[in-house]
């Protein structure tokens, strides 16, 4: 199977990469990525060398690149978006031109082949909205119905029904993931797992939202990607349909900062609390059921608190790494090892 990944050079995508090249030796993929600031070549460094590989850079709304990479494959896995909340609540304008039209771009392309190759659509549990704190049975499933709460949870929302209604109408063999939070190596350190952790190594505080009390379902990035490489190879795309994907580990935020500052040997004089994010949501939680029943996937390495310290003690011993992304270095490796070989 030849693979097209759509911003494999993300902390998902990147993961994703590492995981089919090592489990599956006849598999290829190649990876096109506009490298936008979260975009990182350095987190495949490592296996620019695979013959099993091959990077693109390009954008996902040039119709032109997009026709000729998706001709090419046998499956296309659509992970490129803008995926900070903060950063939508700032400009949402990005988040539609990316998450809504390069979806459809996509879409377009798969469905002038006619059937003949695959689309999966990874997207996010935030599409359905919140959930109460104070009835914790009650949990997201495939059927819940979508009430996004931010402009980047609009745009992916949208740009599921964009599948759903290509499925629908022109028959094209689609499936939509929605996820919960993923934790894990390479990711982007805006994000609270890396910011906490990397601020801590440099003796500064954490900011904490609000009070605290928001919930997420936490899910390791491995178990994320492995999900999806089950529903690539053993669902139905014919029918298509959704499949929500989730750690079983739901955790306050203060508790994650707490486990944090635990296993970090800070005291609680490292927290920051900062004023609530707009439009908050208090609670995500992912029933997982259909998955595990249809397709047998549940989740192996997302449980803590031995998760938790892994990815901690990822962060700790790649200072290089997250210092560069921090700095900013990271964005000259694409002129280093790309543009100068011209």
């Amino acid at each position: 199977m030849h693979i097209l990944l759509t911003g494999g050079c993300g902390f998902i995508g990147s993961n994703f990469v590492r995981l089919v090249l090592r489990e599956r030796s006849d598999y290829s993929l190649t990876n096109l990525d506009v490298l936008t600031y979260s975009g990182n070549l350095e987190n495949l460094a490592d296996i620019e060398g695979d013959p099993r590989y091959r990077f693109v850079k390009g954008d996902i709304n040039d119709r032109d690149l997009v026709n000729r990479l998706v001709a090419e494959c046998d499956a296309v896995v659509h992970m490129a978006a803008e995926s900070h909340v903060d950063r939508s609540i700032m400009d949402g304008r990005p988040f539609v031109l990316t998450n809504v039209l390069g979806t459809q771009t996509l879409l377009d392309a798969v469905r002038a082949l006619r059937g003949k190759v695959k689309f999966l659509h990874v997207s996010t549990d935030e599409v359905y909205g919140d959930l109460p704190l104070d009835q914790p049975q009650v949990k997201f499933t495939e059927t819940t119905p979508y009430a996004p709460s931010s402009p980047y949870s609009a745009s992916k929302a949208a740009s599921d029904l964009l599948v759903r209604a290509y499925q629908h109408t022109f028959g094209i063999p689609a499936i939509i993931t929605n996820c919960s939070n993923n934790f894990g190596p390479y990711q982007f350190p805006e994000k609270v797992i890396p910011l906490f952790v990397t601020n801590l190594i440099e003796g500064k505080k954490v900011p904490l939202y609000g009070d605290g009390r928001n919930v997420r379902d936490w899910l390791h990035v491995e178990d994320h990607c492995e999900a999806l490489l089950t529903v690539l190879e053993k669902a139905d795309f014919t029918s298509g349909g959704t499949y929500n994907i989730g750690g079983n580990n739901e955790r306050s935020n203060l508790d994650l900062t707490h486990a944090i500052l635990k296993i970090m040997g800070k005291d609680e004089s490292f927290i920051e609390p900062v004023t609530d994010r707009l439009g908050h949501d208090r609670r995500y939680a992912i029933d997982a059921r259909k998955i595990e029943k249809e397709l047998g996937w549940r989740p192996t390495r997302s449980a803590w608190p031995g998760a938790l310290e892994q990815t901690v003690r990822w962060y700790v011993e790649h200072p290089d790494w997250w210092q560069r992304v921090k700095s900013g270095a990271y964005r000259d490796y694409y002129e280093q090892q790309y543009v100068k070989r011209r």
